[in-house]
């Protein structure tokens, strides 16, 4: 079983620290390689830069629930989500299917527990 997982690149899981300008305001993030990755695939998705998408989901975030909190988590279990329903097929894998273009509530539907919305997203 190990060996599934410690085959990984040791490149991927290096942490790299990206200076993001959110608003005027300058903040350093610092994610794992294959966290960039995804979130880069993921912004690619939707013809956004990874700034773009991190500025979005940022905006969204506090608009939803007022505040942040610890941002980089956020966006570590955001590509660990993308990831996870385009497993289940939730997210079409064909990546010129822009994310926006998904129904959220038909996406987040009887997933397992765990990975369903937040009282926010019923």
């Amino acid at each position: 079983m190990c060996e599934i997982f410690i085959s990984a690149d040791p490149a991927s899981y290096d942490s790299r620290t990206r200076s993001v300008r959110l608003h005027g305001v300058v903040t350093s993030i610092r994610l794992e390689n294959l966290f960039w990755t995804v979130l880069e695939e993921v912004a690619e998705r939707d013809g956004l830069t990874v700034v773009q998408l991190i500025e979005r989901l940022y905006d969204e975030l506090v608009e939803a629930r007022g505040g942040v909190g610890n941002f980089a988590s956020f966006l570590r279990v955001t590509a660990l989500r993308y990831e996870a329903l385009v497993a289940a097929q939730r997210i079409p894998a064909d990546r010129q299917v822009p994310i926006r273009s998904l129904d959220a509530r038909q996406v987040l539907r009887e997933l397992p527990p765990g990975w369903g919305p937040s009282p926010l997203a019923s």
